[in-house]
């Protein structure tokens, strides 16, 4: 069914006088739109006059909408520069944090350049030197004390030689391949090493414990002469080491001597140099010695 033409709102007069004023006003504001026009045209002045009048009494209004507007607008601004402003101090903190680790492996690098320029003077004070290399591993867990040179037979390198670093006596060498060489460490539990006082050069032995310190014991025995910052070096005795490779300084006194910390600490060591035997005469003298009591105590057993 078509809708009525018949625009009557019911009963409700409410409704029926708001038709009537909106009729009313659209009336009133096409007259007064009229007459303005007229008095723009026939009239400039006045009609300025009524402009300015008019921008008068809106202006309370305009500046509170302007006022609202220059708030949400400073807002938005401040709440954007916030955002931005996190943004770039996450940025700042990844560069500072490339800048931190840059600045460690500088560090690192002028640490490493410092010890093999130790390590290159110490090569020209010890013309003997054999030769210089890396220590590729060492052991950690292993109830043995043992590391692994980049040198070998190849190079020269022989059984019994000492391995020194600036910092001082790393071990001497165990076995011997091709290429690479065992090297018996000073804290092996099996290595002992004849050491003196560097103050007054008092005879000592040295042998590991496995845990990067050493036992000093004084050969005297009942004696314990040992204070701690006692700096103890090779003796020479044995002919195995030359005489004044620094070893250890003491830590703490015991009962019967006294336990140093190694100065060599082959896991901060990179490059070493081996040496030839002290006295490889004597060292000669002593295995060949050794073989003949061997070779006697076999017989022995063997008459009988």
């Amino acid at each position: 069914m078509a809708p009525s033409n018949h625009r009557r709102p019911g009963f409700s007069k409410r409704a029926q006088y708001s038709i009537f004023a909106s009729y009313l006003l659209g009336i009133l504001g096409a007259i007064v739109g009229l007459l303005l026009l007229l008095i723009s045209i026939f009239d400039p002045h006045g009609f300025s006059a009524l402009r300015t009048i008019g921008a008068e009494i809106t202006a309370p209004v305009s500046r509170t909408l302007a006022n609202i507007g220059g708030v949400t607008g400073n807002a938005t601004e401040n709440i954007s520069a916030y955002i931005n402003a996190g943004s770039k101090n996450a940025a700042m903190k990844r560069e500072l944090e490339k800048n931190r680790i840059e600045i460690l492996e500088a560090r690192a690098l002028k640490q490493e350049n410092e010890r093999l320029k130790r390590l290159l003077g110490l090569n020209k004070e010890v013309p003997e030197s054999i030769g210089m290399a890396r220590l590729i591993s060492s052991t950690s867990s292993s109830s043995r004390r043992i590391a692994t040179l980049g040198l070998g037979s190849t190079d020269g390198i022989l059984t019994g030689q000492p391995v020194r670093a600036p910092e001082g006596l790393v071990g001497r060498v165990l076995e011997t391949g091709p290429t690479t060489a065992r090297i018996l460490l000073v804290s092996d539990g099996q290595n002992v090493t004849p050491v003196k006082r560097a103050s007054d050069e008092l005879p000592a032995f040295a042998t590991g414990r496995g845990d990067g310190t050493v036992e000093v014991r004084p050969i005297n025995v009942g004696s314990n002469p040992f204070k701690g910052g006692d700096l103890f070096i090779t003796s020479g005795s044995g002919g195995l080491y030359a005489p004044g490779i620094p070893v250890a300084v003491v830590i703490r006194k015991t009962d019967t001597g006294a336990i140093a910390r190694i100065l060599a600490d082959s896991a901060k060591v990179s490059h070493v140099i081996v040496q030839p035997i002290f006295q490889a005469e004597t060292v000669a003298a002593i295995k060949q010695e050794q073989l003949d009591e061997t070779e006697a105590e076999t017989d022995t057993t063997g008459g009988e």
